[in-house]
């Protein structure tokens, strides 16, 4: 149906004159009479009355009237929906508990009027494909792994490096430790069932043992943070390793102990990835801000891989 026709019938129904619609879509009165005449064809009724006072409606045009403003309500909250600026901005932060969800909900603290739109997606290949697409506007991630490019159309912020703690339970052998070192990790047992093959975990983790002879073990199915938690205070020869600005509760009775990584210490690379030609204005608002309140990188007496680091 064309738009524009519906727009110049709800005018003239307002107006009571094809003249005053004309003033007042900045048209001629013979285009108006043209569009009226296409959708009463269109339609296949009349849809006004000519009579001396101006144009009526007619019983179908009365019954019309009420669908075709929807109709234009509809087109005006389809356009808006992709309209830089008048949308949420749409926000990959991989999952609720990790230290990109902080990030993200420290910058609502700090931008109250920004619109968000916070999703979960999984791997990186997922969230560049919906950043290039236009189903997200940007994405919290770590690049770029071994074989892995990143499109020249996506740009990317480095805006945290996050060090790396040892989770165990009270009967662990480290558990009474103030910190650890790496070295000092091997030859025990860390279980990290959330490595997903083909991830950029997945990828800095394979570096991770490479580099210092760890044993991290991804055996048994995912079934989150709650069941790993419980497995880890039940089981002394099991520890596993999550981020220093991961959030976790856990019961009182679990004695669980968060130990520091130390020399070096290992630090998880996090990047906002977002598409060149986006153009809405709550994006630049967020990468000045993390541009702003982003620590350094790359210290000394830290460890990341070296594709993180380009």
């Amino acid at each position: 149906m064309d738009f524009e026709a519906v727009r110049t019938f709800v005018a003239v129904a307002a107006a009571g004159r094809f003249q005053e619609a004309a003033a007042e879509l900045a048209i001629t009165q013979q285009a108006v009479s043209k569009r009226v005449a296409a959708l009463e064809r269109s339609l296949g009724v009349p849809l006004f009355s000519r009579t001396p006072r101006g144009a009526e409606l007619t019983i179908d045009g009365q019954a019309f009237l009420p669908h075709a403003r929807e109709l234009l309500r509809a087109a005006e909250r389809a356009a808006a929906s992709v309209r830089p600026g008048s949308r949420p901005l749409r926000v990959d932060v991989i999952a609720s508990r990790l230290a990109t969800s902080g990030l993200i909900r420290d910058f609502h603290r700090a931008y109250p009027a920004v619109e968000l739109d916070v999703m979960k997606l999984f791997d990186v290949d997922t969230a560049v494909a919906a950043i290039r697409s236009g189903t997200i506007d940007a994405s919290f991630r770590a690049v770029a792994m071994p074989g892995w490019r990143l499109p020249d159309d996506v740009g990317v912020l480095r805006v945290l490096d996050e060090p790396l703690q040892l989770v165990t339970g009270p009967g662990h052998a480290l558990a009474a430790a103030p910190a650890v070192t790496l070295a000092g990790l091997a030859g025990h047992r860390i279980w990290m069932p959330g490595i997903a093959p083909g991830t950029e975990w997945a990828a800095y983790y394979a570096d991770l043992v490479a580099a210092f002879g760890l044993t991290i073990e991804a055996t048994g199915p995912n079934l989150g943070a709650d069941a790993l938690l419980d497995t880890i205070a039940d089981t002394p020869a099991l520890a596993t390793v999550i981020g220093e600005h991961t959030r976790l509760v856990w019961p009182d009775g679990h004695g669980l102990r968060r130990i520091p990584v130390i020399d070096p210490a290992p630090v998880y690379p996090h990047s906002l990835l977002w598409h060149r030609d986006n153009r809405h204005p709550a994006l630049t608002t967020l990468r000045d801000y993390l541009t702003a309140t982003a620590t350094g990188f790359n210290r000394p007496g830290t460890w990341t891989p070296a594709w993180s680091r380009t």
